[in-house]
């Protein structure tokens, strides 16, 4: 056996075999066994509703509806990508951009992957002035018209939905309360 390091930071056994007169029959059973040495020792995330996850979402829409747009701009903002541009948007104006822009702005940065100008930084390509409006029009859009039902589609197909949400908002209170 040989161990093979995980992106978890955890080590799970992997099965490997030279000999070609083992079984079908064997050879299954150490996939199910390594299968099942990889779901015991993954990190468990909360599991969440469908019905929780929709009431998240619809907060959270209604919660960025409220924000209003920033309409004087800060000053010019230098950057290398547009994630880049929206990590520093986010620390000059103090508030978070919607989970689906930081999502199409990570999209975005993936088209580059393999261009010309790949390695070529972003502000020497499109004005920053003009790339911090796109993003604040794509904002307005996300924040005034997206459905919540569409965002939580998307959370429950996407366990790591949370790395693009802001956390500036703020985490859903649960809804019983102890007695004191």
């Amino acid at each position: 056996m040989m161990k093979r390091k995980l992106p978890w930071d955890d080590q799970v056994d992997v099965i490997s075999s030279d000999d070609s007169s083992s079984s079908d029959a064997d050879k299954e059973a150490n996939v199910e066994s390594a299968k099942e040495v990889i779901k015991i020792e993954q990190p468990v995330k909360e599991m969440v509703s469908e019905d929780v996850l929709i009431k998240r979402a619809e907060m959270y829409q209604e919660y960025m509806k409220t924000i209003p747009i920033p309409t004087s701009r800060g000053s010019v903002i230098p950057f290398r990508t547009w994630t880049g541009l929206a990590r520093s948007m986010k620390q000059l104006y103090g508030q978070p951009l919607h989970y689906l822009t930081n999502i199409l702005l990570k999209q975005w940065d993936q088209l580059r992957v393999g261009s010309e100008d790949e390695h070529r930084p972003l502000d020497l390509i499109i004005h920053p002035c003009k790339a911090e409006a796109n993003i604040w029009l794509v904002e307005e859009v996300h924040r005034l018209t997206s459905s919540h039902h569409h965002i939580a589609k998307l959370w429950l197909l996407d366990s790591m939905h949370h790395v693009y949400v802001d956390p500036i908002f703020p985490q859903l209170q649960s809804t019983t309360r102890s007695s004191s």
